[in-house]
This record gives structure tokens, sequence and C-alpha cells, in this order.
């Protein structure tokens, strides 16, 4: 399931990088922080991967 807006591409792309140990965990914030918890890596590599062209910058 792709993302929906380029803010939760953001998000999925933080959140991925934490859960894989790139980057801390603490310094996450917002639906970044949920993401971590909720969703395996291969979902956030999903929400994350495409373009962002034609993308709004937050969804409705």
């Amino acid at each position: 399931m792709p993302a929906k807006s380029k803010a939760q591409q953001k998000a999925a792309g933080a959140a991925l990088s934490a859960k894989r140990g790139d980057s801390p965990k603490s310094k996450l914030k917002g639906a970044s922080r949920q993401m971590v918890d909720s969703m395996t890596e291969k979902q956030l590599e999903d929400f994350a991967k495409g373009s962002t062209k034609g993308k709004p910058e937050h969804a409705d």
C-alpha cells in the first residue's frame, strides 16, 4: 500500500530507518513513532517507496 502524501512517505522513511537501527528511535515524533511500533519492516518499505511526483504535501 503506497503512501498518499509526501508527509506519509517521510514518516514511513524515518520509521524504517529507526526500525533498521540506522537512527535512534527516541528521535522519532508523531506518526513515525506510531509507525515503527505498529508496522513491519516490509510494510514500511512499501509505504515509503515510490515517487513523490504528483502527491500532495499532506493527505486529507
